[in-house]
């Protein structure tokens, strides 16, 4: 017999796989680059509908650099921008309406600076279903853990047995 505590976990395995095929299926580029002192790099990438977007900065070979972040839309109007100076970073934005968007990370740095870039939709609204398996699996865990727990009891030895 499968315990409720089992489905709760398969419930989460479940949701945590559906969650990852929603991402997987988004519009995203990647691009390795070189950046030189103080130049700029762009990457676009329509965008459909309405929704959260993403961008990703890791710099493999990080020595305290900073890059900028702009996301401009088809009119290069920024919708976002941030100052990186971690390893890795990842950044949202929301977009309104269908249309091309730009990414473009400027190093102000003196020295040119290896970067891996990321920039796609976060298909957020597609991740709602599966989040909610995650929930309900979660709370079945929870509840069940605790249940047990409450009924949980530690046999204490008589002190006075010789």
């Amino acid at each position: 017999m499968i315990s409720l505590f089992k489905i709760g976990l398969l419930l989460v395995v479940i949701g945590m796989i559906w969650i990852s095929f929603v991402f997987l299926q988004g519009a995203k580029i990647s691009e390795e680059i070189v950046l030189k002192s103080s130049n700029s790099q762009n990457m676009e990438l329509n965008l459909i509908g309405k929704g959260v977007g993403y961008y990703k900065v890791f710099m493999p070979e990080f020595a305290r650099d900073t890059v900028f972040v702009q996301i401009l839309d088809k009119n290069q109007n920024v919708i976002a921008e941030e100052s990186v100076h971690t390893k890795m970073s990842v950044g949202y934005f929301d977009f309104e309406k269908s249309e091309t968007y730009t990414m473009r990370i400027t190093n102000p740095a003196e020295k040119q600076i290896n970067l891996q870039i990321e920039f796609g939709d976060a298909v957020s609204d597609g991740m709602i279903p599966p989040g909610l398996v995650i929930l309900v699996g979660s709370l079945m865990i929870i509840v069940l853990s605790f249940i047990k727990l409450k009924n949980y009891s530690i046999e204490q030895p008589d002190k006075n047995i010789l």
